[in-house]
């Protein structure tokens, strides 16, 4: 058995792409999409009729001409998900435009509009998660839209106060940023060649595994942004891990054992009180590297939403 089939024993395998031929191949559960993944789809010939379609619905639609390239924008983010779901049996996750990310009732606006057009396609809001940056707006915004049963997905999670606001708010699932907490690490030079023991990313998301099961909260955890194999299986028996192309090959071209190293306790304790907004801004504030890795994150996102928008205006 190859390490990607022996992983999907004790983890739940999503795929880190928007390119349809890699989900066929590797027969993920759910997949994960963000504006880096869609303006990689839509620079690809192959996906030229997304474009179009976005344009053409865009203009029916009408309005200024800046509503119509957000239409189109938001109308392809729609369709690509739409045409992934042929070919998953779970969920696709579709991300709100990352400049809203500090504002709770734009992003539930910006959300509850791309369920809408899920919707319309005859997609059911139970197969698309929402995917919002983990602000104290966007966590709070995701606490809401969960009451209308649409279910979030909290991304560019760095810090330990980010992963406990979403527990308590009863946020449908985390994504934990394992290789980007990596990466801070090697660029400080407050590790060198981690061995993977001391991975700093995987360490984040073991505390967290370790303090939601212990507290029995519901919210799934997802490790994310891996940079090698070894920190996929070192994470082995967390809830479910997202994971790009190259590596999900790499893993069905190994067939070394791989062990479960996630387990649920067996002993579970009440949690304690809920973070404030100003207990959660401080704890988060003291983390110097989830403050970097957040707002560098919601930048590049934010950077490649434009690229996309200057792709459809130029058709538009």
């Amino acid at each position: 058995m190859n390490q990607l089939n022996s992983l999907k024993r004790f983890t739940t395998i999503v795929a880190d792409t928007s390119n349809i031929e890699s989900i066929c191949k590797y027969k993920p559960e759910d997949a994960t999409t963000n504006p880096s993944l869609i303006l990689q789809a839509v620079n690809h010939s192959f996906n030229e009729c997304f474009i179009n379609q976005a344009v053409e619905y865009a203009k029916k639609k009408g309005g200024l001409y800046r509503d119509q390239i957000v239409n189109a924008s938001d109308k392809i983010l729609v369709d690509l998900g739409v045409e992934i779901l042929k070919y998953i049996p779970g969920y696709i996750s579709s991300e709100v435009d990352a400049r809203l990310s500090f504002s709770k009732e734009q992003s539930i606006l910006k959300a509850k509009k791309i369920i809408n057009l899920y919707e319309e396609q005859g997609i059911s809001r139970k197969r698309v998660l929402i995917k919002l940056a983990a602000t104290w707006e966007c966590i709070k915004a995701a606490e809401e839209l969960k009451k209308d049963n649409i279910l979030c997905n909290l991304t560019l999670l760095f810090s330990f106060a980010q992963a406990r606001a979403c527990a308590e708010s009863d946020v449908f699932l985390i994504s934990p940023f394992v290789g980007r907490i990596y990466d801070w690490y090697i660029s400080q030079k407050l590790i060198s060649n981690s061995s993977n023991e001391r991975d700093p990313g995987v360490k984040s998301v073991y505390k967290i595994y370790d303090y939601y099961k212990k507290h029995n909260y519901k919210t799934i955890i997802m490790g994310a942004s891996f940079r090698n194999i070894q920190q996929i299986l070192n994470l082995s028996g967390c809830d479910r891990l997202t994971i790009s192309p190259v590596l999900l090959k790499e893993l069905e071209s190994n067939d070394e054992i791989v062990d479960r190293k996630l387990i649920p306790p067996s002993i579970f304790s009440t949690p304690p009180s809920e973070l404030s907004e100003e207990e959660f801004r401080w704890d988060h504030n003291q983390d110097v590297m989830a403050v970097q890795k957040l707002s560098e994150g919601i930048r590049n996102f934010a950077k490649d939403q434009l690229a996309l928008e200057k792709i459809l205006s130029k058709k538009i």
